[in-house]
C-alpha cells in the first residue's frame, strides 16, 4: 500500500449522491484511497454547494463550507442523465466501476433507466450503496428523509436534552452521518466478499437505520428490560458521577465508570464511598440528584484548571467542553491528523477536518495516506473524466 494513496488505491467509485449521507459514505472512501467521481447536475451541482452561510470565496467563485466538509477527495463531472451523450458517459464509467453509490428516494434509479437489473447487466461485480431516509420498503419505505426528522422518528431527540420535556436535535447531522459510516463499511464488506465469488450485490441502509443502530444501552433498556430511555441532560443515564460538574469558575466532566474509580475519587476529595445511598453505582444512579449535589460541593472551590490537575492526578478520567476553534487549535488534534491543509482550485490553502483513521504496518511503520484531494469546484473534472472515458471506451 502506498502511503500517499491508501488501501483503495485502484477502487472506482461512481457518486451519484447529494446531500451529506452519499456523499459522507464517498468521502470516506476516497479518504482511503478510491477514486470517487462526483456526478453533479449541470448548473447548480450538489445541493449544498448552496446550503449556507458561510460561504468563502470571491462573487462568482464561492464555495459552501458545508459542501467543503463532505467532499475531499473527489472528481466533479457535471452529467444531464436526460442527454444521450452525458448519459453514455455516465454508463461507461457504470462499466468501468467497483462502487456506486446513490442516496435517491425508492424509485428513482429506476425511473432513470439505472434499476438493480440493468446496473447488473452493465457490470456484474458493480457494489451498488443505496441510502433512503426510512428505508427501502415497508409501509413507509418510500418517505423523504432529512436528517433531524429521522433523529426525531428514530428516537435520538427523545434522548438527547436537559430533560424529558426538552427534546433536542443533536448538533451535528448525526443520523446522516452515521448512514454514510454504515454504508461505507457495508461496501468494504460487499468489496471483500466480491473476491471470492466475483459477484457485485446492493448495500442498503438509512437514516432510520443509522439511528437506531446506534440506541446502543438505550435500546436494550426498551427492549430487554421495558424501560424507556429519556433525556438526563449532561449526566449518564446508567453511570454516577458521570457527565458535567460546575466548579468555582466553570465546569469540568468527569467519568467514574468503575467502583474502584469511585474509591479513589472520593479519596481524593475527602468524600465517604460508603454514605448511604453511595456505595454501589445502581445506588448513585438512584440517586443522581444527590451525588450531583455532592460533587458539586467538593469542587466549589476549585478552579477549573486546578480542578482538571488534580484529576489527572488520581487518574480520574475528566476534560474540559472545547469550542471547535480550541479542537482545532488543540495539539492533540493535529497530531492524530485530524486537520489537513489542501489547495483549493479558487479559494487557494484550505485547512479541513481530516480522515479518522490512521494506518500502521505491525513493524510500527505508519502507512496513512499523506496526500489529499480538496473539494473540487462544479465540473472541475468534466473535461478529463469525459477524455479518459473515451480512451477507455476506444
Amino acid at each position: 500500500m502506498s502511503a500517499a494513496l491508501g488501501p483503495l488505491d485502484g477502487v472506482l467509485v461512481v457518486d451519484l449522491s447529494r446531500a451529506l449521507a452519499g456523499p459522507h459514505a464517498t468521502m470516506m472512501l476516497g479518504d482511503l484511497g478510491a477514486r470517487v467521481v462526483k456526478v453533479e447536475a449541470p448548473g447548480h451541482g450538489d445541493d449544498t454547494r448552496g446550503w449556507g452561510p458561510p460561504f468563502v470565496g470571491d462573487e462568482g467563485e464561492r464555495e459552501s463550507t458545508y459542501f467543503l466538509s463532505a467532499n475531499r477527495n473527489k472528481e466533479s463531472v457535471c452529467l444531464d442523465l436526460k442527454d444521450d451523450a452525458d448519459r453514455e458517459v455516465l454508463l461507461a464509467l457504470v462499466r468501468r466501476a467497483d462502487v456506486l453509490v446513490e442516496n435517491f428516494r425508492t424509485g428513482v434509479m429506476e425511473r432513470l433507466g439505472l434499476g438493480a437489473d440493468v446496473l447488473r447487466e452493465l457490470n456484474p461485480r458493480l457494489v451498488q450503496l443505496s441510502i433512503t431516509g426510512f428505508g427501502h420498503d415497508g409501509p413507509e419505505g418510500g418517505r423523504p428523509g432529512y436528517d433531524q426528522i429521522a433523529q426525531g422518528e428514530g428516537g435520538l431527540m427523545s434522548l438527547t436534552g436537559s430533560a424529558p420535556d426538552d427534546p433536542q436535535r443533536f448538533g451535528t447531522p448525526i443520523c446522516d452521518l452515521l448512514a454514510g459510516m454504515y454504508g461505507a463499511y457495508g461496501v468494504l464488506a460487499a468489496l471483500r466478499q466480491r473476491e471470492s465469488t466475483g459477484r457485485g450485490q446492493v448495500v442498503r441502509t438509512s437514516l432510520l437505520a443509522a439511528a437506531v443502530g446506534v440506541h446502543a444501552f438505550q435500546g436494550t433498556r426498551w427492549t430487554v428490560a421495558g424501560e424507556v430511555g429519556r433525556a438526563s441532560g449532561n449526566h449518564h443515564a446508567s453511570i454516577s458521577p458521570y457527565g458535567l460538574f460546575r466548579c468555582a469558575d466553570g465546569a469540568v466532566q468527569i467519568a467514574v465508570g468503575s467502583e474502584g474509580l469511585w474509591r479513589k475519587f472520593c479519596a481524593g476529595f475527602g468524600l465517604d464511598p460508603a454514605e448511604p445511598g453511595m456505595a454501589t453505582n445502581a445506588q448513585r444512579v438512584a440517586s443522581r440528584d444527590q451525588v450531583i449535589e455532592l460533587v458539586e460541593r467538593a469542587f466549589a472551590n476549585w478552579s477549573a484548571g486546578d480542578l482538571l490537575d488534580r484529576l489527572h492526578e488520581l487518574a480520574i478520567p475528566a476534560g474540559k467542553v472545547r469550542a471547535l476553534d480550541e479542537v482545532y487549535t488543540w495539539d492533540q488534534t493535529l497530531s492524530q491528523g485530524l486537520a489537513i491543509d489542501v489547495t483549493h482550485e479558487t479559494l487557494g490553502p484550505l485547512t479541513l477536518p481530516g480522515p479518522p483513521l490512521r494506518f500502521f504496518e505491525l513493524s510500527g511503520q505508519e502507512r496513512t495516506r499523506t496526500s489529499h484531494r480538496p473539494p473540487p469546484v462544479l465540473d472541475q473534472h468534466g473535461e478529463s473524466v469525459r477524455r479518459w472515458v473515451g480512451d477507455v471506451v476506444r
